[in-house]
């Protein structure tokens, strides 16, 4: 069995305050080339990827199996990763396409928001579950005691892109390191209620109408409105390495904003603007003397996709080979 899943970009979280008894609230875009992974059944484990993408295929395997009784000897082969701890959303993506084909190769049928939560994700939102499931535009609706449920989903325009800029600087806060933060946020409910009315009255009705310019504007509004709920945590709306970044974004594209604790930054583009604004970004980071990937987001109005192997000719190959 192979799974290919989408990588997603965090738009920003609404409510750090829970100012009316659900945390955070978060909103983001699923976008195209996330993890390959192949995995068949085996006579012992083997896991073929990166130390830190093993290290969560293990705990997966040991969840599965205390839940569901799913067994351990699988070969898992990561043949697409994507980085760590950048902002696109990595952990809960793997996770979920281990744990989902593990299901599915051992006939188990189970909701999405309750395998997140057996495997520890959706703590602090849900829009990497979502995406995984079904890819587009997608708010929930905040935590409160549970995996937040999806209140908004809607599919991004096909004639839209996302320009990608990850400067080489260091990494974003892994989940241990934001662990505390995200405990002891206070945020500001005025600053929630700004956002609210943006994404409600906002860009909402200007994703609808497939308005960029109007949605851009809103997407600008909103990440520097996130952005005074984590400066404290993060020396500024943005983060200080990623400044330059922003500033080519902002006077380039019709949005831009920072990716979860980046350094993923991004800008809204059309797609027919896209292989122009490719070779600017690259010649505005070489002239700054910034080493980046730069890369085109291209949204994804569908979830993670599942393909069959032959996993009972596999079987007999690899008893055969000793794998």
């Amino acid at each position: 069995m192979i799974i290919r899943t989408p990588k997603r970009l965090h738009l920003g979280l609404i409510d750090p305050a829970a100012t009316l008894g659900r945390k955070f609230g978060a909103m983001g875009v699923a976008l195209d080339g996330g993890y390959e992974v192949r995995i068949i059944p085996n006579n012992k484990l083997k896991i073929i990827a990166n130390e830190e993408d093993t290290l969560t295929i293990k705990e997966v395997i040991k969840r599965m199996d205390t839940y569901f009784n799913t067994g351990t000897n699988y070969l898992i082969e990561v043949k697409n990763p994507i980085p760590r701890h950048i902002g696109l959303g990595s952990t809960t993506q793997l996770t979920l396409a281990v744990g989902s084909s593990l299901a599915k190769l051992n006939g188990i049928s189970i909701p999405i928001d309750r395998l997140a939560r057996i495997l520890g994700r959706g703590k602090n939102g849900a829009v990497g579950i979502y995406s995984f499931a079904y890819g587009g535009f997608i708010i929930d609706g905040g935590v409160k005691g549970g995996i937040p449920p999806l209140i908004f989903r809607e599919k991004f325009p096909t004639e839209w892109r996302f320009l990608l800029i990850i400067p080489e600087v260091k990494a974003g806060l892994d989940e241990k390191e934001e662990k505390p933060i995200m405990e002891q946020i206070e945020g500001s409910g005025d600053t929630a209620m700004e956002i609210s009315h943006r994404v409600l009255l906002g860009l909402l009705p200007a994703l609808k109408e497939r308005n960029i310019e109007e949605f851009g504007s809103h997407l600008n509004a909103i990440q520097r409105l996130v952005g005074k709920h984590f400066k404290p945590y993060q020396g500024g709306e943005f983060r200080e390495d990623v400044k330059l970044a922003i500033e080519f974004l902002a006077e380039k594209t019709y949005g831009c904003g920072q990716s979860s604790w980046g350094p993923t930054v991004y800008g809204l583009i059309l797609k027919a603007e896209a292989q122009r604004l490719l070779a600017e970004a690259h010649d505005y980071m070489k002239d700054h003397g910034i080493k980046a990937k730069i890369e085109i987001g291209i949204p994804r109005n569908h979830g993670a996709d599942i393909i069959g192997e032959n996993t009972f000719l596999q079987r007999i190959i690899n008893h055969v080979t000793g794998e």
